[in-house]
């Protein structure tokens, strides 16, 4: 079952490792360097003051609203500034029209980068060399975080809030209990843990990716966990920007490996039509069962709001998490795939700037991060300040990563990133396509 790469796959990942050391001293973009748009010259305080009040807008609201506001109230104390934060269920849409009307807000916090590029690409945003130190923030964020707001040179979002994808959960007792050991060191050792799981008698996995219209997204976090342990960032970041084709031997290969854990009888619990009609608010529930019918589930962070009250209640003692480990022979690190909220300035005054730096630093977020549901994207964050040891080593995991990358899907297209990959991944699973017929249709319907 743990299929090895070819020799070019191998030395696909070692190029990976060379150039991202390589790019550790170039990641401050050149405001002269062309390519990108915005302001090149660099912001002075006190050229251009505010009015004391800045306007936020962003997609969260009820608790996470509250919790957000509440980190920003020492702030606004301290400086004087008011924050006027709005809520919008239908930021994605309303940031355009609003941008294109003339009427953005001094700030918006964008869940994924795509829309925060096509503004940046029409001159609206400023970049964040421009007004922020961005050798200091660089230096305490997890690495590549920035890579995700990076746009023809230039970074455009400041990172406020980090999702982490790349986990492992199990329950905790049955599982020390079954001697499943401690935390594997490669995808390798927890394909031998996985035999060993089924071999008592338990499905090691559970899987869910039903989601009404979006079934299908779950499985391209599979393909994505894969490309980066495999192949390593580079090649990932060429498969995202579509300079690696969609069908090209790598990514074949990967949704065969995938294909070798998910679709091998007794892996998964119910097998692959499971997998289909099981929510993936649901996949987690089989694990938490007296006994449990299953051992492990891959998921990110926010899953923990789907386990059961009373293991939710009592979490450090019933929950075990790791991240899902690296691959023998592919990328020399342990990267993280996951996602976050993208702080971008659209209005450029002494109060904005604050409100950004802020917002963009490891002081920020504390009483967020005590009332649950957030994680600092800074390596340097307090992690006293989580409420709870199972979010604390969350960001252990995510702050020892010896990379970043977001969530491809995100990325890519909307054509491909929420249609034709979410489909192909159904269509995949349910043997109707093979990984070759499935990645040429993804690539044959890209995007001009």
């Amino acid at each position: 079952m743990a299929r090895r790469p070819s020799r070019r796959a191998v030395m696909s990942g070692a190029a990976a490792t060379a150039a991202l050391g390589m790019t550790g001293c170039l990641q401050n973009p050149d405001p002269a360097g062309g390519g990108g748009s915005g302001p090149v010259e660099r912001y002075t305080p006190g050229d251009t003051p505010g009015s004391g009040t800045v306007s936020i807008l962003g997609a969260f609201g009820g608790q996470e609203e509250e919790a957000f506001l509440a980190s920003l109230e020492k702030f606004q104390s301290d400086s004087g500034i008011t924050i006027a934060y709005t809520p919008d269920t239908d930021f994605t849409n309303t940031i355009q029209q609003r941008a294109g009307a003339g009427d953005a807000p001094d700030i918006a916090l964008f869940p994924q980068p795509g829309g925060m590029f096509d503004l940046a690409a029409k001159g609206m945003i400023t970049p964040i060399d421009v007004f922020l130190d961005y050798d200091q923030l660089n230096s305490t964020l997890i690495p590549g975080f920035l890579d995700s707001a990076r746009l023809q040179g230039r970074v455009y979002g400041a990172p406020m809030r980090m999702a982490c994808k790349s986990l492992l959960w199990f329950p905790k007792k049955a599982y020390e209990e079954g001697g499943y050991g401690d935390k594997p060191a490669t995808m390798q050792e927890l394909y031998e843990i996985t035999e060993q799981i089924r071999a008592d008698g338990i499905a090691p996995w559970s899987d869910g990716w039903g989601a009404d219209q979006a079934t299908g997204w779950v499985g391209t976090d599979w393909i994505e966990e894969f490309m980066l342990r495999v192949h390593g960032p580079v090649v990932y970041d060429d498969w995202v920007k579509h300079r690696l084709p969609f069908n090209s031997e790598e990514v074949v290969q990967v949704f065969d490996l995938v294909g070798d854990l998910l679709k091998t009888e007794g892996n998964v619990l119910g097998g692959t039509d499971a997998i289909i009609n099981t929510p993936f608010s649901e996949a987690p529930l089989p694990l938490f069962e007296d006994p449990p019918k299953a051992m492990l589930v891959r998921q990110g962070n926010f899953v923990t709001g789907f386990f059961p009250e009373d293991v939710m209640a009592n979490m450090d003692e019933e929950v075990g998490v790791y991240a899902m480990p690296t691959w023998e022979d592919g990328f020399d690190g342990q990267p993280i795939l996951g996602g976050g909220d993208l702080a971008a300035l659209f209005t450029l005054n002494d109060d904005t700037v604050k409100v950004m730096e802020f917002m963009a630093s490891d002081a920020f977020g504390a009483e967020w991060a005590q009332a649950g549901g957030w994680l600092s994207p800074h390596r340097t964050f307090d992690l006293s300040q989580y409420s709870d040891e199972i979010t604390r080593q969350v960001a252990e995991i995510a702050s020892g990563a010896a990379v970043f990358r977001y969530d491809a899907s995100d990325l890519m297209p909307t054509a491909v990133g929420s249609g034709s990959f979410w489909k192909g991944m159904v269509e995949w699973l349910q043997g109707a396509k093979t990984s070759q017929e499935v990645c040429d249709e993804i690539e044959n319907g890209w995007p001009e």
